[in-house]
């Protein structure tokens, strides 16, 4: 079984990423393929038409969504068909309608929880809202996801991080997460897919591979959305993904071994296949750079994990985080 991403890892905004879409389908050849999104913008059924017109072959049934998740978690806080404030888009609410709830927008219908999404039209009005609600009544906050930033096709946009940041600031609350880095996303997708060991792409080291690493899946990070080499070589050990990929093509080749010796002066050498990195004390050297950027990279990467210090406590060589 295999997951993935979709924002930095299928598509940037209304566009395709290069090579995603032919070696996603080479994938679903002979695996499950499901896709998990942070954004709760859209419905499954809109981001299953997105997916389709790129060339994959993908039902609603195929797509996870932090909505769905959130309301998940929702079932556990509040009576069934319970009011619920909403801020966010018909992505939120079409799923929580489905499932029995009743939709407002207005802190003065006493709803029983608020339910908080990214949507490219949420303004300050709906912000307050959700403000107003909170500090009224000690009542539940659902956030579907606390991403800072999202792709978009002119570049980094702020996401429901942010949002959801505006809120907090006014109430002095934490709301309950449903979509990555949390558990409960994966969970979702796990139960829905029946999945026993799976495998998630994502591009993201903040919520993707800290929340594949905690749900105990396998991560892939693809260096084609948010993060790139400077984000791999400082990532905390809970972010560290169990590969590092350029592209999705790469899912199709062998992944090289990382190889590591120790001369007589404690100098430690990092190789995968001709690219060799160094590691003496807290200086990390690349002594070959090799053919290929990204084994170079995963060298790199290797050498700062494996050196026990903190990214600020090394002194790192730029040719490995360097465009």
């Amino acid at each position: 079984m295999v997951l993935a991403d979709l924002d930095g890892v299928v598509y940037t905004g209304k566009n395709a990423i290069d090579h995603a879409v032919d070696s996603l389908n080479r994938v679903a050849a002979d695996r499950r393929m499901g896709y998990i999104t942070n954004n709760a913008s859209r419905t499954a059924e809109t981001v299953a038409e997105q997916l389709s017109g790129f060339g994959l072959t993908v039902t609603a049934d195929d797509v996870v969504t932090s909505p769905q998740a959130a309301v998940r978690l929702l079932a556990t806080l509040v009576d069934p068909g319970a009011r619920i404030l909403v801020v966010g888009g018909v992505g939120l609410t079409a799923v929580l309608e489905e499932s029995g709830y009743s939709v407002t927008r207005s802190a003065d219908d006493g709803p029983a929880a608020v339910v908080q999404g990214f949507a490219p039209d949420v303004s300050w009005k709906d912000l307050a809202e959700a403000s107003f609600a909170l500090g009224k009544a000690d009542i539940p906050w659902v956030a579907t996801n606390q991403d800072w930033t999202i792709p978009q096709e002119r570049g980094i946009a702020p996401g429901n991080g942010t949002l959801v940041s505006a809120v907090h600031t006014a109430v002095g609350k934490l709301p309950i997460v449903a979509g990555k880095p949390e558990k409960a996303i994966f969970e979702a997708a796990i139960d829905r897919f029946g999945a026993t060991r799976p495998l998630f792409i994502g591009d993201r080291l903040d919520t993707d591979i800290i929340g594949a690493n905690r749900a105990g899946l396998t991560s892939v990070l693809v260096l084609t959305g948010i993060d790139h080499a400077k984000q791999v070589l400082a990532a905390p050990e809970n972010s560290h993904p169990d590969f590092v990929l350029a592209d999705l093509r790469e899912l199709h080749e062998e992944y090289p071994a990382t190889t590591v010796t120790v001369d007589a002066r404690g100098t430690k050498t990092f190789r995968v296949r001709d690219a060799r990195v160094e590691l003496a004390g807290n200086r990390v050297r690349a002594v070959a750079e090799g053919s290929s950027r990204i084994d170079l990279l995963r060298a790199g990467a290797a050498a700062v994990w494996g050196s026990g210090l903190k990214i600020y406590g090394l002194d790192v060589d730029p040719k490995l985080y360097e465009d």
